[in-house]
């Protein structure tokens, strides 16, 4: 599934993902398999990727299900 939540914050910010990428010290294709949902990043690696564009872990990776009933 796509990371559309990641792509909107680093544009929110005005953000490359190569940017991004120097920031929390991966590569440009990594950030863009993370948006792409081609990789599943560590919770290091996301917990970095919050701080450097001040969102929370919910707010660029918790999946809302609507259909969801508890």
């Amino acid at each position: 599934m796509k990371n559309l939540k990641l792509k909107v914050a680093r544009a929110e910010y005005d953000i490359s993902q190569d940017e991004l990428a120097k920031r929390v010290g991966v590569t440009r294709q990594t950030i863009g398999m993370i948006e792409a949902g081609k990789f599943n990043p560590s919770l290091q690696l996301c917990i970095a990727i919050c701080k450097a564009l001040g969102k929370t872990l919910n707010d660029l990776f918790w999946e809302e299900n609507s259909n969801e009933k508890i």
